[in-house]
């Protein structure tokens, strides 16, 4: 193997190369930092529910609480967290970002629940008062007049055989 005589040139380009590639390892550095949100740099806020019987104020025990981010279009955003209530109808969780929060209630024996709220505090506390069922109609019959039981068949009539 031969080898170029040693230069200034040379000692130059060395040092050079060295620099450059610290240069580029420092932009790449900063370049993911900067990529990288820092969870302390957006606020989040507490949030709190506490889930009650409109027709008397009772708590409701075992409700899914469902939270989803909302855009600034108006649009739910991916992802979303289900939180359940406990026997006295509450329910909570950290690290809610500021903005639109779409949050639904379900619970078996209530009208689904659901609203946007604006996220804009350290603390937020809702309390959410779910409704029974309305009562159902149909179209095929008159409310005025009650139904009239089906007809029953009458029984077959007893044959006699011969025997």
């Amino acid at each position: 193997m031969t080898r170029l005589p040693h230069t200034a040139y040379n000692d130059g380009m060395k040092s050079f190369m060295v620099v450059g590639g610290l240069f580029l390892l420092f932009l790449t550095y900063t370049g993911m930092a900067a990529a990288q949100k820092d969870k302390d740099d957006d606020p989040t806020s507490y949030v709190s529910f506490v889930i009650l019987k409109e027709s008397n104020g009772k708590p409701v025990r075992s409700a899914a609480v469902i939270m989803h981010p909302v855009d600034l279009k108006g649009q739910q955003g991916k992802g979303g967290i289900e939180l359940k209530t406990d026997a006295e109808g509450k329910t909570s969780f950290d690290y809610v970002p500021y903005g639109k929060l779409r949050v639904q209630v379900l619970a078996h024996g209530f009208q689904t629940y659901g609203e946007d709220f604006e996220i804009d505090k350290p603390k937020a506390e809702f309390t959410i008062k779910l409704k029974e069922p309305a009562s159902q109609f149909s179209v095929y019959e008159n409310p005025k007049t009650p139904s009239t039981p089906p007809k029953q068949d009458a029984p077959p009539p007893a044959s006699s055989k011969p025997n």
